[in-house]
């Protein structure tokens, strides 16, 4: 009975100590869950700090990029006549290098450069259309424009506005060349001599120099598929004679239409550029 006792005493002792270890576990099982909890809710909470981190500096980056595209686009003032890029002024300094040694000694100014490259680039489109000047045709490069003079036999029947078939040829080299550069827009201007005119369909020579530039804008758009966007249509009638209205020949060379070749600067260069990347140094627009 005794030994019995003895043996109960021991196996409720045993008991009694794996209970207390048991809850010790239990304790120590919740502090550590409670603990991964905490790690699990600073961890949330560092990925939502870090990710506004991100997020701010995405919008630092975007910002300097941004900036640095302003800065490379910044247009200056050139004398008060023109608007050019940083990007610009590079790719005209490419440019430069094919201009005549001579000419380009001779440019002094920022806008003198400009018209260098530009009229270099303008006589290349020119050259490579074939536009053949003869005397009923002339091309002249003025600064950063180009001013194609085209007697009215060679486009309009006499004292009329309707083109002849003799338009044809002169008109398709015109639109190619117009179409081979998307900076270009394109006036067209109608002029006449001083004698008084009057018919039917025809006020006078505003009327009439008007409507001989319509003809042509709208003859280049339906048949050689230039842009509208990029012409203009006007009329200057017999207020800007190149010649004394005195005799039959100079009332001839007054009779014309002028095509005025307009570049778009930055356009300009930025799709006559062969080399995008490259800078020129030792520039004269440094």
């Amino acid at each position: 009975m005794k030994k019995i006792s003895i043996l109960l005493l021991v196996a409720l002792t045993f008991s009694c100590v794996s209970k207390k270890k048991y809850m010790a576990l239990e304790q120590e099982n919740g502090e550590i869950k409670s603990e991964l909890q905490k790690t699990k809710v600073a961890k949330e909470d560092l990925e939502a700090k870090f990710d506004k981190i991100q997020s701010r500096v995405d919008a630092y980056n975007s910002k300097i990029a941004s900036l640095k595209q302003e800065n490379d686009a910044k247009l200056d003032v050139v004398e008060g006549v023109a608007f050019m890029s940083n990007n610009t002024k590079a790719k005209m300094q490419e440019t430069l290098k094919n201009v005549n040694p001579e000419k380009l000694a001779q440019a002094k100014t920022l806008k003198d450069s400009m018209n260098l490259a530009v009229a270099y680039n303008l006589e290349k489109t020119i050259s490579e259309s074939n536009m053949n000047e003869d005397e009923d045709f002339a091309v002249n490069i003025n600064e950063t424009v180009v001013m194609i003079s085209i007697a009215d036999d060679m486009l309009f029947n006499t004292a009329s506005y309707r083109l002849s078939s003799k338009a044809d040829n002169v008109l398709q080299k015109l639109a190619d060349v117009i179409n081979s550069e998307p900076s270009l827009d394109v006036m067209v201007e109608g002029h006449t001599d001083s004698r008084t005119i009057s018919s039917g369909h025809i006020a006078d020579n505003w009327d009439l120099s008007v409507l001989r530039a319509t003809s042509v804008v709208r003859k280049l758009q339906e048949k050689y598929n230039v842009a509208p966007e990029k012409l203009i249509a006007a009329g200057r009638s017999s207020y800007q004679p190149i010649a004394e209205n005195d005799s039959r020949e100079n009332q001839a060379k007054n009779r014309r239409t002028r095509i005025i070749i307009l570049p778009n600067i930055d356009k300009f260069f930025a799709l006559m550029s062969e080399n995008d990347n490259t800078v020129a140094e030792n520039s004269i627009l440094d």
